[in-house]
């Protein structure tokens, strides 16, 4: 980390690779103008809008976040898994800046255009399976789970849902009832919507020893009691859980729901939103376990940052919704078309795959250290560029949400941008851009052993 005058510090307006790919604390954080920008979001914004870290970004790209005071921040967060091509990658740019030049919305319900079929090519391409797709493209990862289920309905003429434990699915009303965690998401905000079942998931941390095998039979045992295949429309899991805690379950266990879901007539949609396009070293995460979901949700990572989702799916799955049945005002935005073309060409011209299997074993190899060496460190788990650590009581394996804040907090007041996640709120997670160099990366880690030292 330096500490100096940084105002002949070379930038660029986008945040581009003139940007210092560097810790810098100049003041304390949040400096005096972050301070200004939050005084004025309490006065502007909703209570309910909360915010991470208390700074007032300027400038983004690499692997840092500069705010208005010129701080440099170390990124492991890259906005919850959205820029990992970077907060400002050149193609991305200058994708977005044509299409600017151009027009920016006919809404493609009204008036279609090319790269809205081009970015839906992409994905019936990319995601598993060698089967006919088709797909229908969003605005939020919510509103892209919404759609799913409305189309598993319709396809299977049936109405429950299955949800797992721990699942994060959105904040929209459907999506609480597919969440989990009840606060913030949930708490107040109900009634929810109907049909909306839950079943235990493998949570090898937590489970017992269970097996994959054993955890998707207990799962289907419930399932099969409480709601009854034939009355299930759909379920829908994250291949890797997200919000819920990092969760990977144990080996056997999704492919044995598959294998249930296709034996009963039921719609099995990977909700790919946190875990699609590169993040856990795959183009998606149920390619780990060898699995070929009917319907894949995805969100985050796919446009560089500007808002878009997918449903991309078997054909007859897709194509059972009545014409005008999916849409919207926005869906696949031309800008956003614009971006998620020039990220998935990213991905698969600048080794960002490759890179993220890299920065895992980075991460994991620290990790695994941190916790031999300290015991509060209960587990460390993850795929690719998307690690956690959960932290416990090292006497009784109990949740430590007071530790995993002590340390997040350490992190950002010290120029390193981390999240916390998980049902008991004790785990961290690293979700860092696919563009950060090791030296950061490496960097970063150690601020977080400093503050689990100093917690």
């Amino acid at each position: 980390m330096t500490l100096v005058d940084t105002s002949a510090t070379p930038t660029t307006a986008t945040g581009g690779p003139a940007l210092a790919q560097e810790r810098r604390l100049v003041t304390a954080i949040p400096g005096p103008r972050s301070q200004e920008l939050m005084a004025r979001k309490a006065e502007a914004v909703a209570s309910g809008v909360g915010t991470t870290i208390p700074v007032s970004v300027v400038a983004a790209g690499g692997g840092v976040l500069v705010d208005a005071d010129d701080n440099s921040l170390i990124d492991l967060g890259s906005g919850i898994a959205v820029t990992g091509v970077g907060n400002a990658n050149p193609r991305v740019v200058a994708a977005v800046k044509a299409q600017l030049d151009a027009f920016t919305h006919t809404c493609f319900t009204v008036a279609p255009y090319e790269n809205y079929v081009a970015v839906a090519e992409k994905l019936n391409e990319l995601t598993p399976g060698d089967h006919v797709k088709r797909s229908a493209l969003f605005n939020s990862g919510a509103e892209a789970v919404e759609n799913a289920v409305k189309i598993a309905r319709h396809f299977t003429k049936k109405q429950a849902v299955v949800a797992f434990d721990h699942a994060y699915h959105g904040r929209t009303n459907l999506t609480m009832g597919l969440t989990a965690k009840n606060i913030p998401y949930k708490s107040g905000f109900g009634p929810f919507a109907s049909e909306v079942y839950r079943a235990p998931l493998s949570y090898p941390f937590r489970d017992g020893g269970l097996s994959g095998a054993e955890a998707a039979a207990r799962a289907i045992t419930q399932i099969e009691k409480q709601v009854g295949a034939e009355n299930l429309a759909a379920i829908i899991i994250e291949p890797i859980q997200g919000e819920g805690g990092f969760i990977v379950p144990a080996q056997g266990f999704l492919p044995a729901l598959v294998e249930w879901a296709r034996a009963n007539d039921v719609v099995f949609i990977a909700d790919e939103v946190q875990t699609g396009f590169g993040r856990t070293g795959a183009w998606f995460a149920s390619e780990h376990d060898g699995i070929v979901p009917d319907l894949v949700v995805t969100a985050k990572g796919i446009a560089g940052g500007l808002p878009l989702s997918a449903v991309t799916g078997r054909a007859e799955i897709m194509d059972s919704a009545m014409a005008g049945g999916l849409g919207g005002t926005y869906g696949g935005n031309p800008l956003a078309c614009a971006a998620a073309l020039a990220a998935i060409e990213s991905y698969e011209s600048d080794g960002l795959i490759e890179r993220a299997r890299e920065i895992g074993a980075v991460l994991i190899g620290r990790l695994n250290a941190m916790r031999t060496a300290d015991p509060r460190i209960g587990d460390v788990r993850g795929r690719g560029a998307m690690v956690a650590i959960e932290l416990v009581d090292p006497a009784t394996g109990a949740p430590d949400a007071a530790l995993t804040n002590a340390i997040a907090k350490h992190a950002h007041q010290n120029g390193v941008v981390v999240l916390t996640c998980g049902t008991y709120g004790n785990v961290i997670r690293f979700l860092p851009p696919l563009t950060i160099s090791d030296e950061l990366l490496i960097e970063g880690l150690g601020v977080i052993a400093e503050g689990l030292k100093t917690a």
